[in-house]
């Protein structure tokens, strides 16, 4: 088992102690690419058909050249059995447009230990405070130049709003239109519970669709929860029966805290747990 894995779309394995990009990569001078993170578990891609779907629609986002999916689940396959399966692993599929001047487009997959604040915010929760995103729910349809619903590699903007927060001794972040409606944090997704119902703000609100999210919706609605896409409110956050942050490495933060305010304990956190640990057992997995 490898601490590090770096393969190329070619299927090579490289040296991820080796420069692999050019300085003029437009992924390091510009941000002008995708990208996907990807849990890797007892050996394999969790969600990982969901995550391919999402970056080629990133990709057509950006008109960047339709990604070759044959290719990048062959590359994938050598980093898993490169990794091995003996601990949980941070997998990054990365799609830049290339040298800036010209050339093929750059692409690889990377797999990494899991950083150690993930464990703390499965098991412990988090405290969130919501900040101003700065634009309007109408924004994505009215601007598609903007890119809100790609996954792309231009993430300052994000970690700057992680790094307010912790500056306030708070660990993550919940983002608020300019008509005070719930959008996404900088790396996942809202879901609230009103009883059995499981809620997330839509996509067309011009917020990243969550890859964990939706493959929690289809568990769920096996196991008898109703699954909902609709506007949510700062209130809602705090009125609902359970708050979770929704990404693909973390899986399920529990929110505890909201701008400084204690929430209730959750009478769902055994049931999202379960649901999480279906869904990346059993949808779109790749060993």
């Amino acid at each position: 088992m490898a601490d590090r894995v770096l393969v190329t779309l070619d299927g090579a394995v490289r040296d991820p102690d080796k420069p692999l990009l050019h300085a003029d990569d437009l992924a390091a001078v510009r941000g002008d690419g995708v990208f996907e993170t990807v849990l890797v578990r007892n050996g394999k891609a969790c969600v990982i058909e969901l995550h391919l779907t999402r970056m080629h629609k990133s990709a057509e986002a950006l008109e960047l050249p339709e990604p070759d999916l044959v290719a990048w689940r062959n590359a994938i396959k050598v980093a898993l059995k490169k990794w091995g399966g003996e601990t949980d692993g941070a997998m990054r599929l990365v799609l830049s447009r290339g040298r800036e001047i010209g050339g093929s487009p750059t692409a690889y997959v990377t797999i990494g230990p899991v950083a150690e604040r993930i464990e703390q915010a499965r098991k412990d929760g988090i405290s969130v405070m919501t900040l101003a995103r700065g634009h309007s729910i109408e924004l994505g349809q009215t601007a598609p130049w903007q890119l809100l619903g790609a996954k792309t590699l231009s993430y300052a903007t994000n970690m700057a709003a992680l790094r307010f927060a912790q500056r306030y001794e708070t660990d993550d972040v919940i983002f608020v239109s300019s008509e005070g409606r719930v959008l996404e944090g900088p790396r996942s997704t809202v879901v609230i519970a009103r009883g059995k119902t499981l809620i997330t703000p839509p996509p067309q609100h011009g917020i990243l669709s969550g890859t964990t999210q939706r493959a929690v919706f289809e568990v769920a609605e096996q196991e008898g929860f109703s699954c909902s896409y609709e506007p949510v409110f700062p209130a809602d956050l705090i009125t609902a029966e359970g708050l979770w942050l929704l990404s693909s490495v973390t899986l399920a933060a529990r929110v505890h805290t909201l701008d400084g305010l204690k929430l209730a304990e959750t009478t769902r956190g055994a049931e999202m747990v379960a649901l999480i640990e279906k869904a990346i057992e059993t949808v779109g997995i790749m060993a």
